[in-house]
């Protein structure tokens, strides 16, 4: 898994592409970030020519955020690439944290 910051010049923000590749995911059919930038809600993740999955936001600089995949209706993952973990606060697993 990977993240890619892109940080803006004109403005205090940071584009963030997530990126779930194909073979960490097997026959995953639908994939969605879901982290509190999006206060929890699915993000759909676009399926990529090569199987990968993927998705920018745009997000507030200065800031942590955490996140997780959804993958299909019940499966959940953790970013390997991530900046930290923390735990959850609904679950015994972990959140990935994205600094901006």
């Amino acid at each position: 898994m990977a993240l890619t910051k892109q940080y803006l010049k004109t403005k205090p923000q940071c584009k963030v592409t997530f990126v779930v590749p194909a073979a960490n995911v097997a026959d995953a059919q639908e994939i969605a970030l879901v982290g509190e930038f999006s206060d929890w809600q699915d993000q759909p993740m676009k399926k990529q020519k090569n199987g990968d999955f993927s998705v920018t936001v745009t997000l507030a600089k200065d800031t942590s955020y955490q996140f997780r995949y959804r993958v299909g209706a019940d499966q959940w993952r953790n970013d390997e690439a991530a900046d930290a973990y923390v735990p959850s606060p609904v679950s015994w697993e972990q959140n990935s944290v994205v600094q901006v």
